[in-house]
């Protein structure tokens, strides 16, 4: 038996490769079965091991070597409780041991234009989408360097949609924006590992095709459902969609992307650098 199955069997409701034949990777094992932890003991990771952690994010792959992520650690209580405020649905935010703001950095590159007289212009979609990937690249890379030491992590993109609000108290000057927040801590309980879709879906050889997405999205919705079927509380917008019968994955993500969110960000990016 393939020393990848139970994982791939945890990660995926396929009938993709196994893994048959390949030695096991214990990081490949482990990131196959990785978990969003929102509710952590109250331990405080050591700093030493939260430095490098972030050390190891910060040598994430960047776009030519830009370097366009920051980090920042959100140590004031005061704050942390006014974000948390901000989003009373997810405690978690104010109540993980630790918080850290993920950030694209496109000020930095125009800075260094400036101190070496030569006319860079990061203020483009470019500038703006090379920062975000790099900020992205970072925090993943945190995340999996965390889960390796014990912690457990929850992103928080739901930052931006308060981005009016949050960016002052964060101090954050124009071309520095949130990708995302993270709770950092001991997890509090086991989590369940999240069922993604089919590999014949996601992953492609030589052209894109998705011809059977309406059957491989059925299945996949009606198998993440025996696992973590979604209640009837849980249905989003009941008065404005109805109620649905059989409430799978895709119903749920059709309705939450069809009231999107974050209306504030980009106006918020324009006014603070960024020409696009």
């Amino acid at each position: 038996m393939s020393p990848y199955r139970h994982a791939l069997d945890q990660r995926f409701a396929d009938r993709g490769s196994d893994g048959e034949g390949v030695e096991p990777v214990p990081f490949v094992q482990q990131a196959m079965v990785r978990k969003t932890v929102r509710a952590y003991s109250e331990r405080m990771p050591a700093e030493s091991l939260l430095e490098m952690v972030t050390a190891a994010a910060l040598g994430a792959s960047s776009k030519s070597d830009f370097q366009q992520a920051s980090i920042l650690r959100l140590r004031d209580p005061a704050v942390r409780a006014s974000i948390g405020a901000l989003f009373p649905a997810m405690p978690w935010i104010g109540l993980a041991p630790a918080f850290f703001v993920f950030l694209g950095d496109a000020r930095r590159l125009q800075r260094l234009g400036e101190l070496r007289g030569k006319p860079v212009d990061n203020r483009t979609l470019e500038g703006f989408f090379n920062a975000s990937v790099d900020a992205a690249l970072a925090m993943q890379t945190f995340i999996l360097a965390a889960e390796s030491a014990g912690l457990g992590c929850c992103p928080i993109s739901v930052i931006r949609n308060r981005i009016d609000q949050i960016a002052p108290w964060l101090g954050l000057p124009d071309l520095v924006f949130p990708v995302a927040g993270l709770c950092v801590g001991y997890p509090a309980g086991p989590g369940h590992v999240s069922l993604r879709l089919p590999r014949s879906l996601t992953v492609h050889t030589d052209r894109y095709d998705d011809a059977a997405l309406a059957d491989e999205i059925d299945a996949y919705d009606r198998s993440r459902d025996s696992r973590h079927a979604l209640t009837l509380q849980q249905q989003r917008s009941p008065a404005k969609f109805g109620v649905a019968e059989f409430y799978g994955w895709s119903e749920d993500k059709a309705r939450q992307a069809a009231e999107p969110e974050g209306a504030a960000f980009p106006a918020y990016l324009r006014s603070h650098g960024f020409s696009f």
